[in-house]
């Protein structure tokens, strides 16, 4: 992008180069970083609504505060676009979400200004506390600022740590930033509460209308501005959050610099925990990412001047798509069936199932340990709930997962999607885990697909047990193979074999042959394992369970082979190839196993196709290690 569009964006290389600028430069400044994204965003593609609706808090935060020495942490963190900007990644805003590139959230490793570690929402008031009592301790005089959407405010955590904070003696500032929006549409009596009486249109009208009324008569306009203060009372629940303890401020203008800088600088003057309410417009400034604010969310590479456009070419049907097909053709066929998600109704795939399905559609809100624990409530009253969730976010509800799903054994279906790695959203969003914190709970079982037409298969399979499941599927598309229109299911915790090896029994026998191998594969990359045993002759068995284990096709395939690889898009500690050890070790089997999967990192953020290849999962990496292990090593 041409450095003279951004004259003055240029100028600002790091947060003291903003602090210097005059101050009647500092709008320009915010046009200027809102072009930029938007400019940016369109060419790598991320986040855009959100980061469009921070760009004036951004700058008026960096402009107030002493940054890095005072701390800034974000919520959920997939609006601190502009705050990359402003703190020395401009240039490599071009990398954004790419291999090595950076990250699409804030990562204490990438910047001195990131100070916490943000992309599950609901953590930053916990964190800025926690920092703000740190520097206590050390007797540093230094802010905390946590910013947090009111979304993020429905968790429960959020609500821990302002009943904590507000009996704190330090530096805090929460900043609510208050969009009326999370990714889908906020939902709760909570949300309502803030977003309609906080921020409603019947206060802001009613207070312009009183002012284009009494512009003429000064007197009268300051009494009646000393008087909004107190008819504020009436319809602002100021209360709610003075009686965490905390000194509350607002609403105001979070676009309006004239007044966030001046409230910014008074707030940092005055002791204790501080409570600042911002109203902001998601998409502020893009027109069509204010009028539909879900689209531009997380959009891919397109063109600012005509937006976002269909493909030329209709993409493959994603698990997704997939599985929202099978919820409303389910619910059709049973009207028990419920369906509910933490706030993830676009990115589950339940928009028509809402549409369709009103009455049995349930969104709590980001709130995920609760949508555990209230499946759990209805399957106790016979309903056959089906909860929608990221594998990232089911590990928000584990504690519900383990003590009021599967202790009490209730029938609570778990659409886990984002199964595996999930590229440009890197390790925060990677459903890395979920096998092993899965498979070591007693009375839950778990499916693993290997395509579209296995996932409505078994999610079918799984709605039809009287004990919970998980079915964990990948983000995107898989190789394309249809579902098929009925909903009948495959035989529960049971595999099968998809190739045998070609080479006859005498050629097995002659000295020096190479050993018989089989791939046992768990979930999609078993076609990477069927494309990989075509070079080195293997079987592949399609083991579709991770638990219950077939163990009788297991021990079957073990007999007639003399090596075994485990594949499985996941972390190997504990994970499928720990199962298929297990069960060897018990029914007293020794074979070598080779378990190919997802090592004891984080990996981060990059084309999902490239990362599999850099840990060895594609074809050619499952080829390589085999023949490292059992057979001569290939050339690399």
């Amino acid at each position: 992008m041409p450095t003279n569009s951004y004259p003055l964006l240029t100028s600002v290389n790091d947060p003291a180069d903003l602090r210097r600028l005059p101050r009647a430069d500092l709008k320009a400044l915010a046009a200027e970083l809102r072009a930029f994204v938007i400019d940016s965003v369109a060419q790598t593609g991320g986040h855009l609504s959100s980061n469009l609706g921070t760009v004036e808090l951004t700058v008026a935060l960096h402009r107030v505060f002493n940054t890095p020495h005072d701390r800034l942490v974000w919520d959920v963190g997939h609006q601190t676009y502009p705050h990359k900007i402003l703190t020395g990644r401009r240039d490599r805003m071009g990398s954004l979400r790419q291999l090595g590139g950076l990250s699409g959230f804030p990562q204490r490793v990438e910047s001195e200004y990131d100070t916490f570690g943000t992309a599950h929402s609901s953590t930053s008031i916990s964190a800025a506390l926690g920092m703000a009592l740190a520097a206590k301790r050390k007797g540093e005089e230094r802010h905390a600022v946590a910013i947090i959407g009111d979304g993020a405010m429905t968790a429960g955590m959020a609500f821990e740590a302002l009943n904590n904070a507000g009996v704190a003696d330090c530096n805090l500032l929460v900043i609510l930033n208050d969009n009326d929006m999370s990714i889908s549409p906020p939902v709760g009596a909570l949300n309502r509460y803030l977003a309609q009486l906080m921020s409603g249109q019947f206060y802001a009208k009613a207070k312009n209308v009183g002012k284009n009324v009494l512009k003429n008569a000064p007197p009268l306009l300051e009494l009646a501005k000393r008087l909004e203060q107190q008819a504020k009372g009436m319809v602002v629940p100021a209360t709610l959050f003075e009686k965490f303890g905390f000194n509350y401020i607002g609403p105001i203008d979070g676009h309006d610099l004239d007044s966030l800088i001046p409230t910014l600088e008074n707030i940092k003057g005055l002791p204790g925990p501080q409570f600042l309410h911002v109203v902001t417009k998601k998409g502020q400034g893009y027109k069509l990412a204010e009028q539909d604010p879900i689209a531009y969310h997380g959009p891919g590479k397109f063109d600012p001047r005509v937006g976002l456009t269909p493909p030329a070419t209709p993409p493959k049907q994603t698990f997704t798509q997939v599985f929202g097909q099978w919820l409303c053709d389910m619910a059709a066929h049973d009207s028990r069936l419920v369906g509910i998600t933490p706030a993830m109704r676009e990115g589950s795939g339940m928009v028509e199932f809402h549409r369709r399905f009103p009455d049995r559609y349930y969104d709590v809100g980001i709130a995920e340990q609760h949508a555990v624990t209230f499946a759990a409530g209805m399957a106790c009253e016979g309903a056959k709930p089906v909860v929608a969730i990221y594998s990232t976010f089911l590990q928000r509800g584990y504690d519900q997962l383990i003590h009021d799903v599967a202790l009490q054994n209730l029938p609570v279906v778990f659409a886990l999607d984002r199964a595996g790695l999930v590229g440009a959203d890197g390790a925060t969003h990677a459903g890395a885990y979920d096998i092993p914190f899965i498979r070591c709970i007693p009375n839950m079982a778990l499916a693993c697909p290997a395509d579209e037409r296995e996932c409505r298969q078994l999610l079918s399979t799984a709605f039809a047990q009287n004990q919970p499941v998980a079915v964990r599927y990948p983000r995107g598309a898989g190789v394309g193979t249809a579902p098929l229109a009925s909903l009948e299911g495959l035989p529960f915790g049971k595999g099968e074999v998809r190739r045998t090896r070609q080479a006859s029994a005498e050629a097995d026998a002659a000295p020096g042959s190479a050993p018989r191998i089989a791939i046992l594969a768990f979930g999609t990359l078993l076609y990477p394992a069927l494309q990989a045993a075509e070079a080195i002759d293997a079987t592949v068995v399609n083991m579709r369970w991770a638990k219950p284990l077939d163990v009788e096709l297991l021990l079957e395939v073990a007999a007639s082979h003399d090596a075994l690889v485990t594949l499985e898009e996941g972390a190997i500690m504990g994970g499928a190839g720990s199962a298929v050890l297990e069960a060897l070790s018990q029914a007293g089997v020794l074979r070598p196993v080779l378990q190919l999967g997802l090592p004891d990192v984080f990996i981060e953020h990059g084309d999902p196709a490239k990362l599999l290849a850099l840990q060895g999962l594609d074809a050619a990496g499952i080829e390589r290690a085999v023949h490292q292990r059992f057979l001569a090593p290939v050339p690399l």
